[in-house]
């Protein structure tokens, strides 16, 4: 029998293809590696842009941060030397309103004392005329008695004492019409004395009005500035739409934004526009210095046509109902009831006088005035 001879096992090819595969995964891990790696580096390089981009971006609004700092601080400086000044204007308005008082008071005086004089005056004049008209009786007398005196010398001694009387009545005529001539001369001069005071009292007068009118516009104008300040914020909050304008010291509403055809109720949008109205006015409220009394005037118009219903029997009542409408609701929103006013002009005031439809939308309009009380 034949024994056959057993090879030893052959176990090189088995180690070859493991050490090829595992040749292959660590190929395989060492892309994936540098894959990472890849994407990795991309990553990073994007954050560090990103990154570089945020810095000068922080850089950027830290510049920004310093010039509003700075330019708060001369705000601030300035907003100081206007309420400084504004003290100052404050107190020469006190004085002056004082001193015009005063003036006004002495002026009521001088002329009830120069009323006196002069009907003093008047009864004196008239005591002269009657003493004048004595005067001349007298004299009169005397010369018919010096004419008898030659006719009747029967009465000679009579006649004597008589003219003597006369004669001394005539004299002390005289020393009194002399006296009353020194009162009247005095009278005279205290007089012109009292015209030149009078004459100087209404040049004060005229100055201290002059001086109080240049205050009064000071704080017009000053007030005309936070006017214009709110127009322009509250035009930026409302953006810019064809129904909202600024005319001279208003600010412009059509009816149509706020409200519905012969109609005092806001509509939504109306509420809206208010809304955003009533946060301008509280931000430059809070910048409006508290010496400056000023007011909203809200203004209600109505175009030429005729209403005439249960609840706005006329143009009067819709546009007082518009007005107070609008008013009230500020007034829920925080705005002071103090600082508020409404008024309706009916079809009254129209800003165009044609008869057609462009002119009637024009005319129906709700306007803001800020204005002092």
């Amino acid at each position: 029998m034949l024994i056959r001879q057993r090879r030893p096992a052959d176990i090189w090819p088995g180690f070859v293809d493991g050490l090829a595969a595992l040749l292959m995964v660590v190929i395989f891990m060492l892309m994936l590696f540098t894959l990472g790696q890849f994407f990795l580096s991309d990553a990073l390089s994007g954050r560090d842009r990103a990154l570089l981009q945020l810095n000068q971006k922080v850089t950027e609004l830290a510049d920004l941060l310093s010039m509003e700092k700075a330019t708060s601080a001369e705000l601030s400086q300035s907003l100081t030397t206007v309420q400084a000044t504004l003290l100052e204007t404050t107190t020469d308005r006190d004085q002056l309103a004082t001193r015009l008082q005063a003036a006004r008071d002495s002026l009521a005086a001088s002329e009830q004392t120069l009323a006196e004089q002069s009907l003093r005056i008047t009864n004196l004049s008239q005591d002269v005329a009657a003493l004048e008209s004595l005067k001349k009786d007298l004299e009169l007398e005397v010369a018919g008695l010096l004419a008898n005196l030659e006719d009747n010398e029967r009465e000679l001694g009579i006649q004597t004492e008589l003219s003597a009387q006369a004669t001394a009545q005539v004299e002390l005529l005289n020393r009194q019409m002399a006296a009353l001539n020194d009162q009247l001369s005095e009278l005279s001069t205290l007089l012109n004395v009292r015209d030149d005071q009078l004459q100087q009292q209404a040049a004060e007068i005229e100055d201290l009005g002059r001086r109080l009118n240049l205050a009064l516009a000071s704080e017009v104008r000053r007030l005309a500035e936070y006017q214009s300040e709110f127009f322009g914020r509250l035009k930026q909050a409302l953006g810019s739409h064809p129904d909202l304008r600024v005319e001279g010291d208003r600010f412009v509403f059509q009816s149509e934004l706020l409200f519905a055809t012969g109609s005092a109720e806001l509509a939504p949008e109306g509420l809206r526009n208010l809304g955003q109205l009533a946060g301008t006015l509280q931000g430059i409220a809070g910048e409006i210095p508290d010496d400056l009394d000023w007011l909203l005037r809200v203004d209600g118009h109505t175009d030429k046509r005729p209403i005439a219903t249960s609840q706005f029997p006329s143009n009067w009542e819709l546009s007082t109902a518009r007005a107070i409408a609008i008013v009230k609701h500020l007034i829920s929103l925080g705005i002071p009831a103090d600082r508020l006013a409404a008024t309706g002009f009916g079809a009254h005031h129209p800003l165009d006088t044609r008869d057609n439809e462009l002119a009637y939308a024009r005319n129906r309009r709700i306007e803001l005035k800020l204005t002092a009380r």
